[in-house]
This record gives structure tokens, sequence and C-alpha cells, in this order.
């Protein structure tokens, strides 16, 4: 009898199912290629290696992905051998609202484009981007998985549609903390589970056990512009709700919706749009779906974390191991980027370079994390010079208290003049998780600033006040108990300790310009 534990190729298959290799084609041509096109192609025969020799022996707990049927997904081998090596213009916008025309290949993943625009803006790679579908016309968005094919998945859009290039904290914090995601009164096992909910996650990834997420949601009827709050259960097969109360029998279940030909994604204008009873809305819509409404299953949870958890659950059911396999991928495929050449620049990015003076002769700084660290030893070498030059009485470029409420402005964590909503939305888009944080101005007190920070899936606002003492201007969020000539050294510190925080500084909300 075969074992259950069998090494699982790409997308599900186990390995004795393998077709046989294809007869050799003769070379193409020699010609040169981008240098971009090159590096991705390196990558992704680094993903393909990863995929099928590091990864653990774990039992496929979907076995239907193992039949002859047609996957959920494409995967690379799986495009006809002269749709392989065609190439497709995709144009990916940034939050700031600016965009960029990307050549990439018909087989390039949603991670291999992300990295791809990483290497080129010139970002710090912590394998947290994502590429964001996104339908302003329907009120919907969510993040690619990083298998997913771009060129595919672009192929089920409208033309109001876009990708947006935006960070996602969030994206697999599931597997780190899955008791933050999944409360215990939501889920059941249709059988007996012997790993308790320390082992949620291996249950869900177990062919042996049947996990089920409950509870009461708002639906909207189909067609109709009412919402009923009915009981609802979601299983392997799909979203089942309730006709008579909370009873889970066969007979008293009727199906809302399917995963396999489906995505799930949350509204982004639920109230305003639909008339959402609550702003944790989320969407099961249909693949062919483009522009219509009125065949979207629109739910809506009392909470975050129960929208969270609903969502999250209807991933890991649709893809489980391609989701595991997604997060298990080691990050020492960065360690191929420096092996490439820097790619052409536009002369505006030529114009703007980090670089290092310190020795006989000046060099450009490559290495994105590196220019970070060198910005802000700059910035806090800047404040110290301007300082001491005004202790000695001696004119400085800037005063103290003038440094002091701009030299913030240069950093990435500061969003400057922005609605607490805004910055709540913010905050949602890149992830709910502990320690997510930015700094705006503060809208009721033009002197102040505020800390907008995530802790267990709550947002919460701290006010920074400037206070004075001895003639010099400091400022400090917990009424002048600590105090910091600028807001540098407010993160700096907040970063290390929690102080007054409900936890510290871990992660800031980023908005990159491409």
């Amino acid at each position: 009898m075969q074992s259950e534990t069998v090494p699982l190729l790409q997308n599900g298959q186990h390995a004795r199912s393998q077709p046989p290799p294809a007869a050799p084609r003769p070379p193409p041509a020699q010609r040169s290629q981008p240098v971009h096109i090159v590096a991705v192609r390196r990558l992704q025969e680094e993903d393909q290696q990863l995929r099928t020799s590091s990864l653990p022996a774990i039992p496929n707990p979907f076995p239907e992905l193992c039949g002859p049927g047609s996957p959920p997904v494409l995967t690379r081998g799986s495009l006809p051998p002269g749709q392989a090596a065609a190439k497709q213009d995709v144009k990916i916008f940034s939050e700031d609202g600016t965009s960029k025309v990307v050549e990439i290949l018909a087989d390039m993943t949603a991670r291999d484009l992300c990295q791809l625009l990483v290497y080129r803006s010139h970002c710090v790679d912590d394998n947290s981007w994502t590429l964001v579908e996104h339908h302003p016309h329907l009120g919907l968005e969510r993040c690619l998985e990083d298998h997913e094919l771009v060129v595919q998945v672009e192929s089920t859009m409208a033309s109001e549609s876009k990708f947006l290039f935006r960070k996602n904290y969030a994206k697999y914090e599931f597997f780190k903390n899955p008791t933050n995601f999944f409360p215990e009164q939501m889920v059941t096992w249709c059988q007996q589970s012997n790993g308790g909910h320390s082992q949620l996650l291996q249950n869900f990834l177990n062919s042996s056990s049947c996990p089920e997420i409950q509870g009461f949601l708002h639906v909207k009827e189909l067609g109709r512009k009412s919402w009923r709050k009915l009981y609802v259960c979601l299983r392997r097969s799909g979203l089942y709700c309730s006709t008579k109360g909370v009873s889970k029998e066969p007979r008293h279940l009727q199906l809302l919706a399917g995963l396999e030909e489906s995505s799930v994604f949350s509204l982004t204008a639920g109230r305003k749009q639909y008339g959402a009873p609550t702003d944790h809305g989320f969407c099961i819509k249909p693949n062919k779906v483009r522009n219509e409404t009125k065949e979207l299953r629109l739910l809506c949870a009392e909470d975050e974390q129960g929208r969270t958890c609903w969502m999250t659950a209807c991933r890991l059911l649709k893809y489980g191991m391609l989701l595991y396999q997604n997060y298990r991928i080691p990050p020492q495929r960065k360690a191929l980027l420096p092996s490439f050449s820097t790619p052409v620049r536009s002369v505006s990015e030529n114009s703007l370079v980090a670089m290092d003076f310190s020795g006989q002769t000046g060099r450009v700084i490559e290495n994105p994390a590196e220019a970070q660290s060198a910005a802000l030893e700059e910035g806090h070498a800047w404040r110290k010079r301007s300082t001491r030059m005004n202790i000695l009485g001696s004119q400085s470029p800037l005063h103290p208290s003038t440094l002091s409420t701009v030299i913030h402005r240069t950093q990435h964590w500061f969003h400057g003049r922005i609605s607490r909503e805004e910055s709540h939305r913010i905050i949602k888009q890149q992830g709910l998780v502990d320690g997510l944080f930015l700094l705006r101005d503060s809208q009721s007190n033009p002197k102040a600033f505020v800390l907008t920070l995530c802790h267990h899936q709550k947002i919460k606002n701290f006010q920074i006040l400037p206070c004075e003492d001895d003639g010099q201007m400091f400022f400090s969020l917990d009424d002048g108990n600590t105090k910091f000539s600028d807001l540098i050294q407010l993160v700096d510190f907040y970063q290390l300790n929690k102080g007054v925080l409900p936890c510290k500084l871990k992660h800031h909300c980023i908005r990159v310009a491409l």
C-alpha cells in the first residue's frame, strides 16, 4: 500500500504521477535578453528545485488535487509549450498612485514578480511584499498567493481592475500564531482530534481530520439588497448555511458558495456600496465574474478577528499544501540576486542614489538594507553635529528646534498629514500583526503627532506631545516621563522597549513609488 506521507511535488501531485519528460526541442537562436528576465528565470529554477527537494514529507490533505481534473491554479509546466515562452506587459500600481509597466513571462508567479519589483525599486526584501488584485468598481481586493500566475489572474480581471504592489505582514502569520487567527469557539472537528488546539494547523493539513469553521454571519441575499443573519459553517466542500437555527444536519444545510472555482476577497467599501451591516465584510467571488454583482456571495462578520478567521480558513481549505510550501520556501533565494548586475535605471533613478564617502573614493550603495542603515546614521550624525555647533555658538544649518520638527519627514514610517481613518486603513491593508505602526501629524493639535499601532488585531492611537525642559524642546508620549529630542529617537527607543505601549514597535507601514 502506498504511504500517505509521500513528498508532494508542485500543485499537490505525487511523484509517481509525473508524466514522462517531453522530447527535447532544438535550442532557439542565441539573442540577448534583459537582465531582469534572466534573473527571474534563475529564481524560478531555484524555486522549482526547492519545491521538489527541500520540503518535508507531509500528508496530503487534498487528495482531490492529485486527480486528473483541472487544478485550482495553473503552475509552471501546465501551460502549453507555445505559451510558456510568451511575454506580456503588466501594469503595476503603488499606493501613491504611481505605476510601472513590467514585461513578464506567461509563467511568472506573483512571488517572482514581487521580487523583481523589490529589486528594481531598491526596497528591502523581507518576504512581506505582495501583489493585490483590486476591483474598484466592485469594492473588492485580495492578495494573490505566491504561487498564482499573474497572467492567468489578469485574464479574469475587468478593464477597471488593476494590480497593486503592497506590504502584507500578515500573509503567513497564521502559521506562526494560529491561536490568534482561529478562536476556539469557532473551530470544530467532525472526527476526534488527538492534538488539541495546539495542533490546529496540523489538523488543517491532515487528511484524516475534517476541520469546520462555524458561527453567525450576515449574508446578503443574491440579487437583493437585504442582509440576513445566518448560522454558517465552512467545510472542505464549501460554505453552508443552516435553514433551521444552528442545526448542522445534512437536510438543514444549504450551499452558499464553493471554493474550488472562486476566490475570497475583502470588502473595501461594504457599507457604502452594498449596505453592509458592519465594516468587516468579505466576499466569495466566482472567477468567471468580472463586472456583475448579482453573483457575488457577500458576507459580514461582527468583528475583524471573525473576518480574518473566515478568510484565512478559506485560503487554507482551498490551497492547503500550496500555502505551506509558499511559507516554507527558504529565504536563500535572495542569495542569487547579488550575482546579477544592476538593472538599467532611468535618469530619475540615477539622480537619487545612496552614496558612501567613508573611503578614499565615493561609491554607490546598491544594497537596500545598507542604504537604509546609512540614511539612519546620517540622520543621527546630522542631529548631533547641529546640536554641538549650536552649543559652541557657531551658526548651525538648522536650529535644533527646527531640526527636530523636520528630520522625521525623511523616514518611511512617517506618513504626514493623513486622517485617523486613513491611518487605520493603511494598517489594515498591510496586515493586522502585533507591532505594525506608523506616525502621522495630529489633526487636533498642530504641534503634536500620533503613533498608530496594531496590537491583538486592534488599532490604537497614542498622541506624542511636545514638552519644554530648560529651554529645549522634547517629544513624549507618556506625559514627559520619557523625553526624546526628535521622533527618530522616540521610534528607536520603542523598537527596543515596550514602555507604556502594549507591545514593541516591530514593522512600519511603507509606501513605495514605482
